[in-house]
């Protein structure tokens, strides 16, 4: 916080330097209303900045244009005689860059209701997904105490969203509801995204670092349940990232500089019907965290793109892309122990890069429109672990792997309404290729003094080279009923193969049906309920896996089930005021479990390098429970706030069909966000989040000293497997920004600090032999050499709960 001082003083003189500048700026707010069912635009529709006498209309295309707006914050209304009222909150209003906002109306009650409807302007969900869904505005997440532009941190304050356990809240792994982070779909303006982290485990999810830049992010939507049977592949969640479209009026953009990394975003016209953003981002983080004395490195790079062209007035066409090149390691910190600086010298190098590219089709067609995504993703992945970090003596190589994954994908879904009746059809079909060349020395040869085998050597190793065909396709209809319309009734179902696993082809195994309804007891209260079966296929890893003798021994694996019971309320007392409350039960079926020790792939958890480089059987059964509370308040006389709790179970079972604690078993999950905007462009924020302990088990004492010198590593008590829990994880956030506006320009002076509390973050202890202070050998009870069986060593368990603390302090210009 030392640094902190100086730039709230620097902040504080700017701002009464341009205080008569910023009295005299004003900004833009344009964009299109369009309803919601069919993608009409909507002429006529009346754009309100609440609190104030600014307003316009629509003209015949559904856009609008608001100029000389004071600089600020507001409220965003659009009306329209017939239609729902949307209200986008929390629109910052400057003078570098226009704010662009695209607003959806839906259909709704005629004129006499509209005082009614108002209060329906904070509710996201929709007819098909009436409930666990919640939706961030780009402000919310630009804004996030804590989130640092990430929006995959910001998600994870999100109710029902927890992180990786036991790795001290460094990850993004989005967990939701006690599931695994690998459960998850993810969707950028309708292009199926597979990564959206830097450093992302193969074959699961997460990462450090997101990558999708915040300043391309219109809005993030996230249902945790009652997912529409349009998208395919889910368990636990599907997160949409709607991207606004490059200013069609001249080029604006953006420059971030920060402690952690320069990000620019330019944005504006290529043609009187063409747009585009583009934006590159470098990472100096690795600087940081060595300045920190901190064993972190990660560096990376990114950049992304959207052009948007329309065609005619009914069709659009839309290019995007985002791509990533990571680096990752463990350096030794100054202040070590010599125990640790052995293991941190003992951890894999990582090199990883991606890219996803997609064309996507929009056609309007009458009481409708159709959506074609044409899509590919590359992602290649490098791992290298040499004992003690001798990099090239290939008699220390722990750990070789060089994999990668193309998916190529063509999606079709067409969407139309009639009168009570909407309903939506589609199909998909994916091409994927995975190889995967790779060695893991499980267990070194051990010699006796005669040089004879005393115990063998074991070691993994393949090359596997898999193609295969996903396809799949789904129907879903919603209906209206009752007078004033007051339950929707929504159901579908979707079915899903491919060409390689060995009931790959029969679609009735993938037949999942949904149902969800919502009944409005009162215009601000209702009943909402869903229950719904998915279906998800094992990872790459694991299909692809092959055993020493070249046979792909997974092609049994079957696609993994869960079915969704949920049921709750929903409270809406003011405009800008939600409350629910919800109950969950998710049941999971054919659930991989290790072939090797018969552990469900649930209760092991996450790493940095790949998951599923075994051979697996689909016997696993699984289930996760529990409650949710959620209170949001919108922006109301300068204040904003989020709390939500969640209280729940998740458990798996392994081969011995005992339902054990899963490595997501957090129990209980608080989230709370508070924000206030003070005057002359200030602006607070606070963020606090809690987790319950997470489980693991602890290591089998006798054999970790027996085999530590032959695996450099300590081996699990799987008879014990997760009995035992860290230490809760808590995590106070603050940010204070300072925004000076000039007559084009915007400057945006901020502190953003993680961990302001610097608590310390619980994550796995580590098994080591002691070393010497020099770090040349390992210590011993007799002082001579290390025996092979260890019994003459001296066995220490490593802590590993450093706090983490990452401070922040930058500025954004707008022009």
């Amino acid at each position: 916080m030392k640094h902190a001082i100086p730039f709230m003083l620097v902040a504080a003189g700017l701002s009464g330097g341009f205080t008569a500048a910023q009295a005299q700026t004003t900004g833009v707010i344009s964009g299109v209303v369009r309803e919601r069912g069919t993608q009409q635009p909507l002429p006529g529709a009346t754009v309100l900045l609440e609190g104030t006498q600014l307003g316009t209309s629509t003209d015949e295309n559904g856009r609008f244009r608001l100029t000389g707006v004071p600089t600020g914050s507001y409220n965003v209304r659009a009306t329209l005689i017939g239609y729902q009222t949307d209200t986008r909150y929390n629109v910052n209003v400057t003078s570098g860059n226009d704010n662009l906002l695209n607003l959806e109306l839906r259909q709704g009650q005629e004129l006499q209701e509209v005082v009614v409807t108002a209060n329906r302007a904070i509710r996201v969900a929709t007819a098909e997904t009436p409930l666990s869904v919640q939706r961030l505005n780009v402000e919310e997440i630009k804004s996030n105490p804590g989130g640092n532009f990430d929006i995959s941190r910001v998600i994870q304050s999100l109710p029902g969203v927890g992180g990786t356990a036991g790795t001290g809240g460094f990850r993004n792994d989005i967990i939701i509801r006690g599931g695994a982070p690998n459960e998850n779909v993810y969707y950028l303006d309708g292009i199926e995204v597979p990564v959206i982290n830097h450093f992302a485990t193969q074959g699961s999810a997460g990462g450090p670092v997101g990558i999708l830049n915040v300043s391309f992010i219109e809005d993030v939507t996230l249902s945790s349940s009652a997912f529409e049977a349009r998208y395919d592949n889910a368990l636990s969640s599907v997160l949409q990232f709607r991207q606004r479209d490059g200013n069609p009026n001249r080029v604006q953009g953006n420059v971030r500089l920060s402690g952690t990394e320069l990000a620019g975003t330019l944005e504006g016209p290529l043609g009187p019907k063409t747009t585009f953003l583009a934006s590159v981002r470098r990472s100096y983080l690795q600087l940081l965290f060595k300045a920190l004395d901190l064993p972190i490195r990660p560096d990376y790079w990114d950049s992304q793109f959207k052009i948007t062209h329309k065609l005619n007035d009914k069709t659009t066409l839309t290019a995007l892309g985002l791509g990533a090149l990571d680096h990752f390691e463990l350096g030794v910190p100054r202040n070590t122990s010599a125990d640790k600086e052995y293991l941190l010298r003992s951890t894999p190098t990582y090199d990883q890069w991606n890219y996803t590219l997609g064309l996507s089709l929009r056609r309007l067609l009458p009481n409708g429109y159709l959506n074609l995504a044409l899509s590919r993703t590359q992602l290649y992945n490098k791992v290298d672990l040499f004992e003690d970090r001798q990099i090239g003596d290939e008699t220390k190589r722990v750990l070789r792997t060089r994999s990668g994954e193309q998916e190529n994908k063509l999606r079709l879904d067409v969407n139309k309404t009639l009168g009570r009746w909407t309903y939506s059809y589609g199909a998909v079909t994916q091409l994927i290729g995975y190889g995967n060349d790779f060695r893991n020395r499980l267990r070194r040869e051990v010699l006796d003094a005669s040089g004879n085998v005393v115990q063998p050597a074991v070691n993994v190793a393949f090359r596997t080279d898999l193609q295969l065909v996903r396809f799949g396709a789904f129907v879903q209809g919603t209906r209206r009923l009752l007078p004033s319309e007051r339950l929707t009734v929504s159901a579908g179902l979707r079915t899903d193969g491919n060409s390689f696993t060995d009931d790959g082809r029969n679609l009735l195994r993938t037949l999942s049906p949904r149902v969800s309804a919502s009944l409005a007891f009162t215009p601000q209260l209702s009943l909402n309920a869903s229950v719904g079966r998915y279906y998800k296929i094992p990872p790459s890893t694991i299909l692809g896996f092959q055993n020493n003798s070249g046979q792909r021994v997974n092609r049994s694996a079957r696609y993994i089930g869960s079915t969704h019971y949920v049921a709750g309320l929903e409270l809406v007392p003011r405009p800008a005021t939600r409350i629910t409350l919800e109950g969950f039960l998710k049941r999971y079926d054919h659930y991989p479990v290790s072939r090797r020790d018969g552990i469900s792939l649930a209760n092991l958890g996450g790493d940095f390098t790949a998951l599923g480089n075994e051979a697996v059987s689909s016997a696993g059964k699984g289930r996760a429970f529990g409650g949710e509370f959620f209170v949001q308040q919108k922006l109301t006389k300068n204040v904003f706030g989020v709390l939500s709790y969640t209280a729940f179970r998740s458990e798996f079972t392994g081969q011995d069909g005992v339902y054990k604690p899963s490595a997501w078993d957090t129990r209980h999950l608080v989230s709370a966000l508070l924000g206030r905007k003070f005057g002359r462009g200030w602006e607070l924020g606070l963020k606090y989040r809690y987790s319950g302990g997470a489980p693991y088990t602890p290591f089998d004492e006798d054999a970790s000293r027996l085999n530590y010198a032959t695996l450099g590593t300590g081996i699990l008590d799987y008879s014990r497997l997760n009995t035992q829990r860290l230490g809760s994880f808590q995590q106070l956030d603050f940010r204070l920004d300072k925004k000076v506006n000039l007559r084009r320009v915007t400057l945006d002076f901020y502190v953003d600090i993680q961990n302001a509390l610097l608590q310390k973050g619980a994550a796995y202890p580590q098994y080591a032999f002691q070393r010497t202070d020099d770090n040349t050998a390992f210590l011993t009870t007799d002082g001579q050499p290390l025996l092979p069986d260890g019994s003459n060593a001296r066995p220490i368990l490593l802590a590993n709960d450093d706090a983490l603390v990452t401070p922040t302090i930058g500025f954004i210009v707008e022009f």
